[in-house]
């Protein structure tokens, strides 16, 4: 999926929960917190990642696999839309801005509307549709030389990932949920996985772009639309017809039954902290690396030591935090150490910058410590969506968690760019570091004491879809 940061990069996931009176009995805070005596820790081998990847069911296969052909496609092209509309096109700043704009708004802001369709219709007919809907965006996109017509394209690839993004997540959730009550395989290892897959494609995608824009910015949407198309024909005969688990309810049941849920709307509010930060990665540390270096053209090295730190290492450090730390841990333990790095920034920020090569260390610490945290923290928060809506709505559930972060992603990075002021060091170049490091630390407070009050319990034994092998039904 894209990403955005969400990925949820990707995105970056996130996490749900029905209202609090609506909750199962909640389980000691030991017990909410600790790794289930009945799960599995896989192996710390080589080839544990690819024996895990065999034992799931094909079509949780097929989701993990497109995850990476989704952002291939992506990144083949919005990393290039900026300069493309700017200097190809010769559209006026604001003008790019505000279809940027447009574009993160069409996604975001309607991830819940795409998750209820898919909690009502099933996941399929979503999925599919918005394919569809995002091939047809890039073409659009690449052949038109008119205003109207690009931002017709670049609404249309947003919208698209609103539908088929929620539909996806939730298939996942509620896929692995069914794989670790089978098999013992943790939820947490499947996200971990696809968190990998997502990563490979947010890497290997800017590559293809390069060399397709070499021809032209046409050829590179042609290329993405012509992998979509083939990842719309991959689901179209390989993925199930799974039974839509609130057909024919009313939308505003179901949305109701989210909103009613004041717990969660907390939780999401306090993890949307992390979608504000990820953003200070394309917001803040350009203006970093511009102070300390001069320039921002490491911006891109970056990125990608980020995602090799996912690809390389996601999955072991889930397992090693499933079975040294638990959820609640690992979450807040990941806010913690994402706030580190924020705080590096700052404390960089009130002094000169440091002489050649090592005025690049503040930066490098941030992606380190951000994508650290990153890794120890989404897998779990995604798992306890799942968990937290006791496997029912999730569609809605996921999509208004990813809704909630870009209305916070919307007003924290203006906040945040508000802050940000030129110069060599000073207080008043640190407060928008200093600012992001309160957000994620009062973020990581909450979210604690929710946890260690039992508001966010196991997911309980009794599955609302456990009469459905693999959580299907053939139509």
């Amino acid at each position: 999926m894209t990403t955005t940061p969400s990925q949820l990069p990707p995105t970056p996931a996130a996490a749900d929960l029905p209202a609090a009176s609506a909750l199962p009995a909640a389980p000691t805070a030991a017990a909410s917190s600790a790794t289930p005596a009945t799960s599995v820790t896989p192996k710390a081998s080589r080839f544990a990642v690819l024996r895990d990847f065999v034992r799931l069911p094909a079509y949780v296969q097929l989701l993990l696999i497109t995850q990476l052909c989704f952002n291939i496609g992506f990144y083949m092209v919005l990393p290039y839309l900026a300069g493309y509309l700017g200097n190809t096109l010769g559209l006026a700043g604001a003008t790019v801005g505000l279809i940027l704009g447009l574009r993160s708004f069409s996604q975001q802001g309607m991830f819940v509307v795409g998750g209820t369709l898919a909690d009502r219709y099933g996941p399929r007919p979503i999925i599919l549709t918005g394919i569809l809907i995002r091939i047809a965006g890039f073409l659009a996109l690449g052949f038109s030389t008119r205003l109207p017509g690009v931002i017709a394209g670049v609404v249309l690839i947003g919208f698209a990932a609103a539908l088929f993004s929620p539909a996806v997540e939730s298939s996942i959730a509620r896929a692995a949920g069914d794989v670790e009550r089978d098999t013992g395989l943790p939820r947490t290892q499947v996200f971990a996985m696809n968190s990998v897959s997502s990563q490979l494609g947010s890497v290997l995608g800017p590559l293809i772009g390069s060399l397709m824009l070499l021809i032209d910015y046409s050829i590179a949407c042609a290329v993405a639309a012509g992998v979509f198309a083939c990842v719309w024909l991959a689901y179209f005969l390989m993925f199930p017809n799974i039974a839509p688990l609130h057909k024919g309810e009313s939308v505003l049941a179901g949305w109701g039954e989210v909103l009613r849920n004041r717990v969660f709307l907390v939780f999401a509010l306090a993890y949307s902290a992390y979608l504000v930060g990820y953003n200070q990665l394309y917001l803040a540390l350009p203006s970093e690396l511009t102070r300390s270096l001069g320039n921002d053209k490491l911006l891109g090295v970056m990125m990608a030591i980020g995602s090799l730190m996912v690809i390389v290492a996601q999955v072991r450090l889930t397992a090693w935090a499933r079975q040294r730390l638990g959820a609640r841990r690992a979450i807040v333990l990941g806010f913690s150490v994402m706030a580190c790095g924020f705080a590096a920034v700052a404390v960089a920020s009130l002094i000169a910058p440091l002489p050649r090569p090592w005025a690049v260390l503040p930066s490098l610490a941030l992606i380190v410590l951000f994508t650290a945290g990153q890794m120890l923290a989404s897998p779990f928060a995604a798992d306890m969506v799942a968990r937290m809506a006791n496997e029912r709505r999730l569609g809605a559930y996921y999509g208004l968690l990813n809704s909630c972060g870009g209305l916070a992603v919307l007003f924290g990075s203006t906040a945040v760019g508000a802050l940000l002021r030129k110069g060599s060091h000073g207080a008043d170049v640190a407060q928008p570091w200093l600012a992001t490091v309160a957000l994620v630390l009062v973020s990581a407070a909450v979210i604690w004491t929710l946890m260690a009050r039992n508001k966010l319990g196991e997911r309980p034994a009794a599955r609302a879809c456990a009469s459905a092998p693999s959580g299907t039904k053939a139509q």
